[in-house]
């Protein structure tokens, strides 16, 4: 795919550029007549206020500014800019990652992945061996080697399916060896398919429970899970394998809702909501893959503001430590709007409709339709890179 930084409209392109440090301005200035001109006003100009990064809205790849400096002021009329990329307009993707700037899109049809630098244009196919295609539980994540700077992705699925049995295989894609290698993994626990991995300073980490195996007369018989562990764990990219299991500040059970996002790329934040639907959110102080501590950033009774659950498998957030306020995009109530639910310590609630919620149903072998709408999926704030992957 060829793809020029003419592709990215003028605003985003200077809110990217407004964070390029000064030591790669002759690096910006070199990439085209459009970003020469706006770095002479957008370059160096401070730490840019709003949050700018990609998202996945409708199954396509849209970049997403939003400034919230006026949020608490009264009449603020604060909304997200939400444009799709054009250059990326063809493509129909299932999942959306991010790490050290690079944008990692799995493609709907399972058969390859997409790594994309919006910094410099460049995009990269990733393919797969034929017998080897994602299966519908896969997890894929972003990360790199801090020896070498070497990006790599991780690709596993881990289940017990009634169907299949144990469906098992974790493998690994080196970017500068441009191949694929299994990994020897032996897990005492399971990440839920719909938990999305945050990249974090070359590494990811995932939700993760107990390992419960049950056998076949158990697996007919209703079980307790309340008192298995939850915890996260972290990929190392470097050393090619997980780490230790790391304490969570809350105790989880299963179908409530978990997220997991970045803050300012030194940081991981937690979002806990419980079936009361009571809400926390967590962000860590000092966090590496052996170890983790935590100090409490919100905390919102939600039941007199939305009065539901966020959804346990697509619920995405970030958070603004300056104005004090996470941003959590879901559905609204009715399922009829994709929906920025604006929360703050003191009770502060707004919700920003942003668009139409597109309904995915189709009629099943008799001919009922079930509503199933597609949930907008946010990645953590986005910084530019120089990293070469084509």
């Amino acid at each position: 795919m060829t793809t020029t930084m003419s592709d990215l409209d003028e605003d985003m392109v200077a809110a990217i550029l407004s964070r390029v440090p000064i030591t790669s301005v002759k690096t910006v200035r070199s990439v085209c007549k459009q970003w020469n001109a706006l770095s002479k006003s957008c370059v160096c100009l401070g730490k840019e206020k709003q949050f700018l990064g990609f998202m996945m809205m409708d199954y396509r790849v849209c970049s997403l500014r939003f400034d919230l400096q006026g949020v608490r002021n009264e009449g603020d009329q604060s909304l997200p800019s939400i444009k799709q990329i054009s250059l990326l307009d063809q493509i129909v993707v299932s999942k959306l990652f991010q790490c050290d700037g690079l944008v990692l899109c799995v493609i709907k049809d399972e058969t390859r992945l997409l790594v994309w630098n919006p910094y410099l244009g460049q995009t990269r196919w990733i393919q797969f061996e034929p017998r080897h295609h994602l299966h519908r539980l896969d997890r894929c994540a972003l990360g790199y080697d801090k020896n070498r700077r070497n990006h790599k992705i991780l690709r596993f699925v881990d289940d017990y399916l009634h169907i299949e049995g144990h469906f098992f295989r974790y493998e690994i894609y080196d970017f500068s060896l441009d191949s694929w290698k299994v990994l020897d993994v032996t897990s005492d626990w399971d990440i839920a398919f719909y938990q999305r991995g945050v990249s974090l300073k070359g590494n990811t980490y995932f939700f993760a429970r107990e390992q419960l195996i049950l056998d076949e007369e158990e697996g007919n018989q209703e079980i307790d899970t309340s008192g298995l562990q939850d915890f996260i764990l972290c990929f190392d990219f470097t050393a090619e394998r997980f780490g230790p299991r790391l304490r969570l500040p809350f105790h989880s059970y299963t179908d409530e809702t978990l997220a997991l996002s970045c803050v300012k790329e030194e940081q991981l934040s937690v979002l806990y909501q419980c079936f009361d639907p009571f809400l926390e959110i967590w962000v860590s102080t000092n966090i590496d893959p052996n170890a983790v501590s935590w100090r409490n950033f919100l905390n919102v009774d939600l039941r007199p503001l939305t009065g539901f659950q966020f959804d346990c498998m697509a619920t995405s957030f970030f958070i603004d430590e300056e104005n004090k306020v996470a941003v959590v995009f879901e559905l609204d109530k009715t399922y009829r709007y994709q929906t920025a639910f604006i929360l703050g310590q003191d009770g502060y609630y707004k919700p920003v409709n942003f668009g139409d919620a597109l309904d995915l149903a189709k009629p099943d072998k008799v001919g009922h339709t079930f509503p199933r709408y597609c949930v907008p999926l946010v990645c953590s704030s986005y910084v530019p890179s120089l990293v070469q992957i084509d």
